[in-house]
């Protein structure tokens, strides 16, 4: 019998830089669950990060890519162009908020952050940009400038692009502990308005960058009156606001861009993860009269508009059509929260349950407030050894996130909810 591989054995090829959450060999994937190389089958409540917004190996996902594969991999879009990748290009101006039409393609998240930041700049001709503490943008220089969700992600790299400011995110870890939840909105503006008055001149900054609702930081909705403020600042100064949609676009909030919950159109809107059914695309969509002043050849990729990804792209679209994947989402989305909900009336460490859809997050922490990582550190072992995959949120490192498909079933929501309870049940004896 063949001798079934062990990551200890391969470990050693592979840069520590890439820290890995468990030492699974994955083999096989449907829906919600997952394969290792031994057969063990896993709940996977984190699906690439939420990536496969259909689930692993959907079906007319996986026979777009054959097809596509078949026809052809690849030559550079640069190059010539691909139908998928015209017809992609064609859905998205289609369903992205309106007068986003004009898209440019690349490989990932942190690329489609570094073109938006480009092209905001060759626009406004303006140098200087304004981010959010608690937000992450990925990890390529440009996108690392811009990243305040935990200072290791800058260790050893300043000399970063300049001209970045912060402000406060208004979620309860960025703002004064003594300032309650619906201040703190106000308090995160308050903030903004006296960095332009006292740090950088309005005048100078080509754009705000800002996640619509908080992925990585912990999943945080912020309030509406706070996100239509952060439009008019970037209307009334020549600003432009640049939307990361990356991890809360496409109806992952219950509506297909996460800006649609708060009745704001950004200038400039990027998205990845859920794009293309789990390969590896990204995209910056913008209005057509910001697109027409980035001046030719002044940006560029060799793999991005993909039409392998591409082919997947337009299948991922066309789910949403008829209404019936979205209203899934807000369904199982209010039924996730209704039950954690409960499960948090039996255990108090879960301080908080939040999100919109099924962009759904618990935060573990003591009566008074404080963050307890070490508390999820123990659930998540405790849910991966009754195998169900899970994934942390929040600047602390002490949100649970779940990121289910946006199929998932009443059935798979309720698995991981006894998991989850099971497990604190171990902890806590219950």
């Amino acid at each position: 019998m063949a001798e079934v591989m062990k990551f200890e054995d391969f470990k050693q090829y592979l840069n520590p830089v890439f820290y890995k959450h468990t030492d699974l060999i994955a083999k096989k994937a449907k829906g919600c669950y997952l394969w290792d190389v031994n057969g063990e089958k896993y709940l996977d409540f984190v699906q690439g990060i939420a990536v496969n917004a259909m689930g692993h190996n959907y079906e007319p996902i996986v026979e777009a890519i054959k097809a596509q594969a078949d026809d052809l991999v690849n030559a550079s879009f640069n190059l010539v162009n691909y139908e998928s990748t015209l017809m992609l290009a064609k859905k998205l101006a289609e369903a992205a908020p309106e007068g986003l039409t004009s898209v440019f393609f690349s490989n990932g998240g942190a690329e489609a952050t570094d073109s938006a930041l480009k092209l905001a700049m060759s626009y406004t001709g303006r140098s200087a940009g304004i981010a959010f503490m608690g937000s992450f943008h990925g990890r390529t220089c440009g996108a690392t400038s811009i990243t305040g969700s935990n200072s290791k992600y800058r260790k050893h790299y300043e000399g970063l692009m300049g001209n970045v400011y912060f402000a406060p995110y208004p979620g309860r870890d960025l703002c004064p502990p003594e300032i309650p939840g619906e201040k703190r909105g106000e308090y995160s503006l308050f903030e903004l308005k006296k960095l332009l008055r006292y740090i950088v001149c309005p005048e100078d900054v080509a754009y705000i960058y800002m996640e619509p609702v908080m992925g990585e930081g912990g999943y945080v909705v912020p309030p509406k009156a706070f996100m239509q403020e952060v439009r008019k600042i970037c209307d009334e100064n020549g600003i432009l606001l640049i939307y990361d949609e990356i991890q809360a676009g496409f109806g992952r909030t219950g509506k297909m861009w996460a800006s649609q919950n708060f009745d704001v159109i950004p200038d400039i809107m990027t998205c990845g993860k859920a794009i293309a059914g789990g390969l590896p695309m990204s995209a910056v969509i913008t209005r057509p009269d910001i697109a027409e002043k980035w001046p030719v050849g002044t940006h560029g990729t060799t793999f991005g508009g993909n039409p392998v990804a591409a082919a997947a792209g337009c299948v991922v679209l066309d789910q949403f059509k008829d209404g019936s994947l979205l209203k899934n989402v807000n369904e199982m989305g209010e039924y996730l929260r209704s039950e954690l909900k409960k499960i948090r009336a039996k255990y108090p460490i879960i301080y908080d349950v939040r999100g919109l859809g099924l962009m759904t997050a618990i935060e573990f922490a003591y009566e008074d407030g404080t963050p307890a990582p070490e508390v999820w550190a123990k659930v998540k072992a405790g849910c991966f050894k009754r195998h169900m995959l899970t994934l942390n949120c929040g600047v602390h490192g002490n949100g649970m996130r779940f990121a289910t498909p946006l199929n998932v079933k009443k059935e798979e929501i309720d698995e991981g909810l006894r998991i989850l309870e099971e497990s604190l049940a171990e902890i806590y004896g219950k």
